[in-house]
């Protein structure tokens, strides 16, 4: 079982350096970065028709932390230096992700993102998903500025891959034989894919040697994974204000992830069965019991270490990048702390 494997996972062999575990600090040197592609972002909302001005300006101002923006800022920061095209790259990847989750809101009947309403919310089912389809074909568009295919070909990969990744994880939805493995397929393809794209262009933009490339990207891609066990175990076992949305959004829908996985390896009949009904039949107020009976097997401290494994992997990855890595190692101390809190407050 994965989650027995990484108890005895070997200690990370490339020390971290000093952590940085604030975000503003992480971040401080790429304000002016981030300013540049919120901007950026804010702009191209002139570019969509006229009667869909609404819409594109609520998707494109609701800036979160603009993490996948920060890795592609960071990575270029690592192996070279920030320019104009960097802008550009962070810009595309903000839309196709924006572009995801207002299909994720569709799909998951969600009425808050972010602590709003979401595009769904506000205008309906049917021109969030038309909306969404406009973010990905004008992502697309702007990367097929570049004078280079490489950029636009990437991003249309990503972007297939993460698409498709959301479809496998609507299939086995109510799965209860779920493995790990096809878990953790879905993860490395629905979020882990868009971090890993962040880190290979940022680096791509500044003629990297491959093996810098393909150090960022395993970086990217060990990151993302380990974020989005965090999300899961947020969305179970957090609070409402940290997690910006209603907690048990995953299980709501049948989602199982890490915590319940781990769970149902070490549960016996009785307790299976009744987290089985508990999803099949859920009430706002089944994740309180839900939680109850994973506490009970400790599944929040287990998934934690197998988060902990992927960042490990991610601090791994850096070895050949240039001493300038400092805050990438600073993005896993950051949500290493994250964790930590939660881990605390549950």
């Amino acid at each position: 079982m994965f989650a027995a494997e990484t108890k005895a996972a070997t200690v990370s062999a490339t020390p971290a350096p000093q952590p940085l575990v604030a975000w503003t600090q992480i971040v401080e040197p790429l304000g002016p970065f981030l300013e540049a592609v919120a901007a950026r972002l804010t702009r191209q909302v002139k570019d969509f028709d006229p009667s869909l001005t609404a819409y594109a300006e609520y998707a494109l101002n609701g800036h979160g932390k603009q993490l996948r923006s920060s890795l592609v800022g960071l990575s270029g920061w690592a192996t070279g230096g920030i320019h104009d095209a960097h802008v550009v790259v962070a810009v595309i990847i903000e839309m196709v992700h924006l572009a995801t989750l207002v299909h994720d809101d569709v799909m998951d009947e969600a009425d808050m993102r972010r602590g709003r309403l979401t595009l769904a919310a506000n205008w309906g089912n049917d021109i969030a998903v038309l909306f969404g389809d406009c973010l990905f074909a004008h992502a697309l568009k702007l990367a097929a500025g570049f004078p280079t295919p490489e950029v636009c070909r990437a991003v249309a990969m990503a972007t297939k891959t993460v698409c498709s990744g959301e479809i496998l994880q609507n299939q086995q939805c109510h799965n209860f034989q779920l493995s790990q493995h096809d878990y953790f397929k879905v993860l490395e393809m629905k979020t882990a894919e868009l971090f890993a794209l962040s880190c290979d262009l940022g680096a791509f933009l500044n003629d990297a040697p491959p093996a810098q490339r393909s150090a960022l990207r395993r970086f990217g891609m060990a990151l993302g994974t380990a974020y989005q066990i965090y999300d899961d175990c947020l969305d179970l076992f957090g609070s409402e204000a940290a997690a910006g949305k209603s907690l048990g959004t995953d299980l709501a829908k049948g989602k199982l992830t890490l915590p319940v996985l781990l769970f149902w390896e070490r549960a016996d009949a009785a307790e299976r069965a009744r987290v089985e009904g508990l999803v099949r039949q859920w009430q706002p107020d089944s994740v309180l019991e839900v939680v109850e009976l994973l506490n009970r097997r400790d599944a929040l401290p287990d998934a934690l270490e197998v988060f902990q494994h992927y960042l490990d992997m991610a601090r791994d990855a850096l070895g050949p990048v240039p001493e300038s890595r400092e805050r990438l190692f600073g993005l896993t101390n950051y949500l290493a702390r994250q964790a930590e809190a939660l881990r605390g407050a549950a």
